[in-house]
């Protein structure tokens, strides 16, 4: 899809220039010369990033950036701030004011195209991260798994991590305690793969109380069973000294019964092309719900590594 940048100057010739190149650069332009008519562009348009002068007639540049990051609609377009004044206190007025970068007059076409992709790239990343644990979602697992995939020599191991008696917790603790949990989990993950993983190992957060690791080594049982007694000996931190003793906590089933459920435990589907080809992110998706669906069956914390071969 192609990216609109805004560009706010009422020096109309610069505009012009700088309109023509990115234009001949892929975007999609989107020019006004104050602050009134880009209030309205804005809102009619939703550009992707914005290149702001700081000296505009009606309200300056450091006002409608301020303007700007006070709406909701527009508090997280990347913002680049032009002016022709170069010293330092005018470009900590502008960063502070809400800018995200600062660009003294006259620049290059081309650093103005790098900065642009660099701001449009953090921006993109940012919006597929998880909340909770800032770790990818599920734009980025999807390509990164798609990547893999077609890379036919390489060999990988998908992990698909889920509590067990995950919402049981959160309808009796809530919902602040139970985003404890995930973000326990999610530092067990991370720094276990840290420790044990390659470089090139890949933690990501489906959402809610699921996660993904790719795993390029050949220490996935050791990644696992690390990743398990971490788990098993912290999240008894997170039950209160009754349900710690008693090893299990009294909630309501769906049906309204009450039941006893243990503490929390950890699921863990291993898919790998190990032993077999893999042609789509799909076939991953598919393996690992089965393997979880027996993980679940077994007591405790488990793995459970997907044994077939052939397609």
């Amino acid at each position: 899809m192609t990216k609109k940048v805004m560009l706010i100057d009422d020096d109309k010739l610069l505009s012009k220039i700088v309109a023509d190149y990115l234009t001949q650069e892929g975007y999609q332009m989107i020019t006004a010369y104050d602050s009134e008519e880009a209030i309205e562009k804005i809102y009619q348009l939703t550009p992707d990033i914005i290149l702001l002068d700081i000296v505009l007639p009606n309200m300056d540049g450091l006002q409608f950036c301020r303007l700007l990051r006070n709406d909701t609609r527009t508090s997280h377009v990347p913002i680049i701030m032009l002016t022709s004044k170069g010293n330092v206190e005018d470009k900590v007025e502008g960063l502070s004011s809400g800018a995200d970068d600062y660009m003294t007059k006259p620049f290059e076409l081309i650093e103005l195209t790098a900065r642009i992709k660099s701001h449009l790239r953090r921006a993109m990343q940012e919006n597929t991260l998880n909340p909770l644990t800032g770790l990818p979602g599920n734009i980025l697992i999807e390509e990164e798994i798609k990547k893999l995939v077609h890379e036919t020599d390489k060999i990988f191991d998908v992990l698909y991590l889920d509590l067990d008696n995950f919402k049981a917790y959160n309808d009796v603790y809530g919902f602040f305690k139970g985003d404890e949990v995930i973000k326990l989990l999610a530092h067990i993950i991370v720094k276990t793969i840290q420790q044990h993983g390659n470089k090139n190992d890949f933690v990501g957060h489906i959402g809610g109380d699921d996660f993904i690791v790719i795993a390029t080594s050949d220490k996935v049982d050791l990644i696992c069973q690390e990743i398990i007694t971490s788990f098993d000996s912290s999240i008894l931190l997170l039950y209160n000294k009754i349900d710690r003793k008693n090893k299990y906590m009294v909630s309501f089933d769906r049906k309204g019964k009450r039941q006893q459920f243990p503490i929390m435990t950890l699921s863990i589907a291993v898919v790998s092309n190990r032993n077999r080809k893999i042609d789509s992110h799909w076939q991953v998706s598919h393996s690992a719900a089965e393997l979880k669906k027996h993980a679940k069956t077994l007591p405790g914390s488990v793995y459970v590594k997907d044994r077939r071969t052939g397609n």
